[in-house]
């Protein structure tokens, strides 16, 4: 291998200038994304306001509704990664040696956990968002569609698709919303104390 042959690095083995702009870009980027990771009802709301943004560009220009149809459509999947848990009880049924939702009143709890977290949910819908938005720059995108078809499409698509989802969280018994351990109160203190 020559010298200058790494990715990102000059001919005399120092960090070329571009490679370094884009590093501390996504340095800036990162740091930026750490920042906002407490502040949820924030992100939500500025994800909300983009998507909003994005559906009045879409009616004002009347086109760009195959590249909507495609945000919806992984917005849903996004969505039902969301709501499903991390490690699939069906395939964990046959197999013992593995972890398991809980099933009865009585079995230690064990949060739920996502196959996709919300900040992920969030950083990948507000991309999407921002992906659409660009694309309604370039007028190759714009291809002519019937958009009640696409509608109803993604209306029927949802609908199947939660369904199934719903099917599948009560077949294995599990509410992908938790708000941690339940807290037991201990017996009330009926007797009186001692006054010295």
């Amino acid at each position: 291998m020559s010298e200058g042959d790494s990715i990102g690095e000059s001919v005399h083995g120092k960090p070329s200038v571009v490679y370094r702009f884009f590093s501390r870009l996504g340095q800036i980027y990162q740091s930026w994304l750490d920042k906002s990771t407490p502040y949820t009802a924030v992100r939500w709301i500025v994800t909300l306001g983009l998507s909003f943004i994005y559906m009045i560009r879409v009616y004002l220009l009347q086109g760009w509704y195959i590249v909507t149809y495609a945000l919806g459509i992984y917005h849903l999947n996004l969505f039902i990664a969301f709501l499903s848990p991390k490690v699939d009880p069906s395939l964990m049924e046959d197999s013992d040696d593995g972890p398991s939702l809980p099933t009865r009143q009585n079995e230690e709890f064990r949060p739920f956990i996502r196959r996709l977290p919300e900040f992920k949910f969030w950083h990948a819908a507000t991309k999407g968002i921002l992906i659409a938005m660009a694309c309604t720059f370039f007028e190759a995108f714009n291809v002519p569609v019937f958009w009640p078809i696409l509608v109803m499409y993604f209306i029927m698509l949802f609908c199947i698709t939660m369904k199934r989802q719903i099917k599948h969280m009560i077949k294995y018994r599990y509410i992908p919303f938790t708000h941690g351990k339940r807290k037991y109160k201990g017996k009330e203190d009926v007797g009186k104390t001692f006054a010295s």
